[in-house]
């Protein structure tokens, strides 16, 4: 009989329902992999992290504790998220019995993004390479490439 070995670790308190997880990458205490999430390699998926179906996450991502990842959102190679990041899909949100899952917004966070602790994301966002977003900033819009923004709304905190 062959002995089957994930190419992954992931702490015995996960739930991992995907297939699609990359070598290297670790998975620790408490946190939830839906369905049909991709994962790449060398990732980091911390404490009591949910990441929604459907989602990707690329090479090298870091998603700190407390983070929920919900549909419609992907994180390119090298993004960093902090602790209590929190991304929203829906723009006018209601109970579960009345969203359907194509009102559910893309976001995208670009390669070698880094968002800070406590960071809002509004649906449908686009957030730069190599972009900043500080520590509980709220991201009410787009942000350049190689943007560094703060704040509740986010601005731009250098200007180009």
């Amino acid at each position: 009989m062959k002995k089957i070995t994930k190419k992954y670790f992931s702490a015995p308190t996960a739930i991992i329902e995907s297939e699609k997880i990359g070598t290297g990458t670790k998975i620790w205490h408490f946190s939830h992999i839906m369905s049909g999430v991709q994962i790449g390699k060398n990732c980091v998926i911390s404490k009591y992290v949910s990441i929604e179906k459907n989602v990707k996450i690329g090479n090298n991502v870091k998603i700190q504790n407390h983070v929920s990842v919900f549909e419609g959102v992907t994180l390119e190679d090298n993004v960093f998220v902090g602790p209590a990041v929190t991304f929203t899909n829906v723009k006018k949100p209601r109970s579960a019995k009345n969203v359907s899952a194509d009102r559910y917004l893309k976001t995208l966070v670009k390669k070698g993004a880094t968002i800070g602790a406590n960071a809002t994301i509004l649906p449908g966002i686009t957030i730069g390479k190599n972009a900043l977003i500080g520590a509980g900033a709220v991201v009410t819009k787009n942000i350049p490439d190689n943007a560094v923004f703060v704040g509740n709304p986010a601005k731009e905190l250098i200007k180009k």
